[in-house]
């Protein structure tokens, strides 16, 4: 299976709609869409007929996106990986002591970078 292939709706558990993230994050619904073109956020189609969401688990705590998660989305970004494929990698448990997306969440997001790093060669 490739990270295109994955089945979004069983690796995310919660998915936010515009609103539903701008009201955690504070901003507009409108902002949130610039967040995810200039790869703050990232967004997919959970399932068909769903229209575009935004996991929860990218929005910490604070009210702000998980710190380090920008810089990982323009990383994989440049290195070719759409917004689905970086959704499932880092929702998937396959290098790392768990998954990606908790170890940003726990700030561990060193070895998530590096390990990203070798994915975008």
């Amino acid at each position: 299976m490739t990270l295109a292939e994955a089945d979004l709706s069983t690796l995310v558990e919660e998915w936010l709609d515009w609103d539903q993230a701008a009201q955690r994050l504070g901003v507009t619904p409108a902002k949130v869409r610039t967040m995810i073109r200039d790869h703050e956020l990232a967004a997919a189609v959970p399932m068909p007929g769903s229209g575009p969401r935004v996991p929860a688990g990218f929005i910490g705590e604070d009210g702000l996106p998980v710190k380090g998660l920008g810089g990982l989305l323009t990383l994989l970004h440049d290195g070719g990986y759409d917004d689905r494929e970086i959704i499932a990698w880092l929702h998937l448990d396959a290098d790392l002591p768990g998954r990606p997306i908790d170890a940003l969440r726990e700030n561990r997001g060193s070895e998530v970078k590096r390990r990203a790093q070798a994915m975008a060669l």
